[in-house]
């Protein structure tokens, strides 16, 4: 959250681009949040079944957690991609040096 008002403080963004990003924003914490709380569910469950020594559980649940982060990752990249849309030349330009200067402070962990 602190890096998103950083990013919207240096874009320099109208009240009506601020006003989209607010509801972009809101709109993906909505999508996310069911699947957050799955990925809590699914990775509790992998640790009991380490510590259970369970191979195959640990099998089945690493699949469904794998694929629950997926689903996540998708739907926070249709949130960037509906912010940048909004964005002028300009913004975007300032947008991916953001993004740039981002990935070399957090060694490439910017997602």
């Amino acid at each position: 959250a602190k890096v998103q008002k950083q990013l919207i403080k240096a874009l320099d963004l109208t009240d009506a681009q601020k006003q989209q990003a607010k509801s972009i924003l809101q709109a993906t914490k909505q999508q996310v949040q069911p699947l957050a709380q799955q990925l809590q569910q699914g990775r509790q469950a992998l640790s009991a079944a380490v510590q259970a020594g369970d191979a195959a559980k640990i099998q089945q649940i690493s699949q469904q957690v794998g694929n629950l982060q997926g689903q996540v990752l998708a739907i926070r990249s249709q949130g960037k991609a509906q912010f940048f849309a909004l964005l002028t030349a300009d913004q975007k330009a300032k947008a991916l040096e953001f993004q740039q200067k981002l990935q070399q402070v957090l060694g490439g962990k910017g997602e």
